[in-house]
């Protein structure tokens, strides 16, 4: 018998129902608008449930709908919240499942990794919701496609970093960090310190040594690989982008736009007529 990854919140954090979701998931991406620009190599989104953070997961799923052709794998990588894990793990499973249906996982993905970096640990995946919530999103945009879940746990952003430059050898393999950023702040000290994650996001340097890849610090980790990068091919000329809030239009429906300051991030490679040598 195939291992299958079972949803573990359909009915909470998105709608159970597969045409329902299948609609609201679309209602959310034909609301956000497409900004100009690359092929996007990775997404910074959010991973609460739909009713607060739909329209900005959306905002950025929305960039790959003019390049959908070109991802043939999708990298999921987001924090732990269930059960502790050290280092990456990945589920030990082929399938996982949501209403709108089964994505493979990427069996080479163990090897690529290396098996000093990476773990097998079903446990922590089985209930955990942060990895799940993006696929919905992914299915009814790029249809068709292999995944590599993995989830991070206490480690070095320079670990991450260097699974994710390992996993974007691949060109047609797209990154997705999955981060609330803070949690349980005012507006003002939420703006403040998701502002601090955003600017370290954009800036290529990588995070600090201390910097925990969870939460936020998994958002800088994140680009901690896409500033190693730069300085080594394949993924020379990557550059961030930010996509604000204001680009978000409100869905008439059950979604209202988060009243949080969050904003999520694309990170796409620059053409190379325009890169510096």
């Amino acid at each position: 018998m195939v291992p299958i990854r079972e949803p573990a919140v359909a009915g909470s954090f998105y709608p159970s129902d597969p045409d329902e979701l299948r609609t609201a998931v679309q209602d959310l991406l034909d609301a956000a608008r497409i900004v100009p620009g690359p092929p996007p190599c990775a997404l910074v989104a959010p991973h609460a449930g739909y009713v607060y953070s739909g329209a900005v997961a959306a905002s950025a799923y929305a960039q790959l709908l003019p390049h959908r052709g070109r991802y043939r794998r999708v990298a999921l990588l987001g924090p732990a919240h269930r059960v502790p894990v050290s280092g990456l793990a990945l589920p030990g499973v082929e399938l996982f499942r949501t209403p709108l249906g089964l994505v493979p996982v990427g069996k080479a993905a163990f090897d690529q990794l290396g098996r000093s970096t990476v773990t097998v640990n079903p446990a922590a995946h089985r209930r955990e919701h942060c990895l799940e919530v993006q696929l919905p999103f992914l299915q009814v945009v790029l249809g068709a496609f292999k995944m590599v879940p993995l989830l991070v746990g206490v480690t070095e952003p320079a670990t991450v970093a260097a699974a994710i430059q390992r996993l974007w050898r691949d060109e047609g393999t797209l990154v997705v960090v999955s981060t609330d950023l803070s949690h349980y702040l005012d507006y003002e000290t939420a703006g403040r310190r998701d502002g601090g994650t955003r600017a370290a996001v954009e800036t290529p340097v990588a995070p600090p040594r201390r910097n925990r890849a969870v939460w936020g610090g998994l958002a800088a980790a994140a680009v901690a690989g896409a500033s190693i990068s730069r300085r080594n091919t394949p993924r020379r000329g990557v550059r961030p982008r930010s996509l604000p809030i204001s680009l978000i239009s409100p869905v008439n429906m059950r979604f209202p736009s988060s009243p949080a300051p969050i904003q999520t991030v694309t990170l796409s490679r620059t053409p190379a007529k325009s890169r510096r040598s």
